[in-house]
């Protein structure tokens, strides 16, 4: 049986919005990630191992807050203190992130079913952002990830690539048709396309 994603009936492809003579490499792309593998790591607050030694689809932890971790499949996201996100296309990241966080140190939970993925990317993909978000996305760097809400949403966001920006913005999935619906209306303005 094959799993129905959060937006399987909402997402609608085509052109929308401002797009009348402009290029359609020029606009800004919204799609649904699918299929990731995501996992919650918590390290057990009264353990004492040291994470500069655990390496996850041969990636470092990363120790600082909004830090991320990345290769070509796999993202491990700084989520809050001793909490991290693992987000990753490979089948088998389980069996990898079992066998360097032990049980006895970590707890290992598969949200990857719970969560809506919708990737914006673009010249204005900030300036969608910056709509119903308080950060300031002018500092936001590649490779930099943040807990926030737009319009009132909970979300993740992660700069995946800043060569077109292209943001990964995770939520709820009971949330992830009302935050679809924010993004795309906040999109309209530049033109979008939706793949």
């Amino acid at each position: 049986m094959t799993a129905i994603t959060p937006l399987e009936f909402i997402h609608k492809k085509g052109i929308f919005g401002d797009h009348h003579k402009k290029d359609e490499s020029d606009l800004l792309n919204i799609t649904e990630k699918k299929k990731l593998k995501i996992f919650q790591i918590v390290k057990y607050k009264k353990q004492s191992i040291e994470l500069k030694n655990i390496k996850i689809d041969e990636l470092d932890i990363p120790l600082q807050n909004l830090k991320v971790a990345a290769n070509k499949e796999t993202r491990i996201l700084w989520n809050a203190p001793r909490t991290w996100l693992v987000i990753s296309s490979k089948e088998n990241i389980f069996e990898n992130i079992k066998k360097n966080c032990n049980e006895e140190n970590f707890a290992i939970t598969d949200i990857s079913h719970s969560r809506a993925v919708i990737q914006i990317k673009g010249l204005y993909a900030r300036e969608i952002l910056k709509k119903g978000s308080p950060i300031n996305f002018n500092e936001f760097e590649k490779n930099n990830c943040a807990s926030t809400i737009f319009h009132g949403i909970s979300i993740l966001i992660d700069l995946v690539d800043d060569n077109p920006d292209t943001f990964n913005v995770f939520t709820l999935r009971s949330f992830g048709e009302s935050l679809y619906h924010h993004i795309t209306d906040s999109a309209l303005e530049f033109g979008y396309k939706g793949s």
